[in-house]
């Protein structure tokens, strides 16, 4: 790839990483906590809330793996120069946002849908020990956890893109 292409797609994958970062933190900070504040139901603000992260969660996909296509050409290229570099670091921390994308839509938000299908009630009315209530609330804590890391790590992938090696001299203009 030439550095100019390299270039917008470093431009493009910034974009897409700030624009879900900032989406996420928006819900996440802003949104959500209006939503448990003004409806009437924890459980209902539970389901709305779930559908929002389910639909983020599909938005990471594409922001993180678009930003893959930044380091795709110098991947390879970099096995020639260095054992570890620059290159290498940052896809670590992209794979590790990769990784945490497939365990939140493939293994946490399913099993958050199984608890809620095996109690049929809502979340606040069994007791705080009860083994469903527990479960849900691992699965819950599980998904937030991964939820911020990811607004994080889009965060840092994001500032950092820009920083990594194009091979050549690219103008300012283009």
């Amino acid at each position: 790839m030439s550095p100019i292409t390299l270039r917008r797609l470093d431009q493009l994958s910034q974009a897409l990483l700030l624009l879900w970062a900032g989406a996420a933190l928006g819900f996440g900070l802003f949104m959500a906590p209006v939503f448990f504040r003004e409806l009437p139901s924890r459980d209902v603000t539970g389901r709305i809330a779930g559908l929002i992260i389910e639909r983020l969660d599909w938005a990471a996909w594409f922001a993180f793996g678009i930003a893959g296509l930044s380091w795709g050409g110098r991947w390879v290229a970099e096995v020639e120069e260095d054992l570890i570099g620059p290159i290498r670091l940052w896809s670590a921390g992209l794979l590790v946002a990769l990784l945490m994308c497939l365990a939140s839509s493939f293994i946490v938000t399913p099993k958050v849908h199984e608890i809620r299908a095996r109690i049929n009630a809502p979340i606040e009315s069994l007791a705080p020990d009860h083994a469903n209530r527990v479960a849900y609330n691992k699965a819950h804590g599980l998904s937030r956890n991964f939820f911020f890391l990811r607004i994080l790590l889009a965060v840092g992938l994001a500032a950092t893109v820009g920083l990594l090696p194009r091979g050549g001299k690219v103008p300012d203009q283009v």
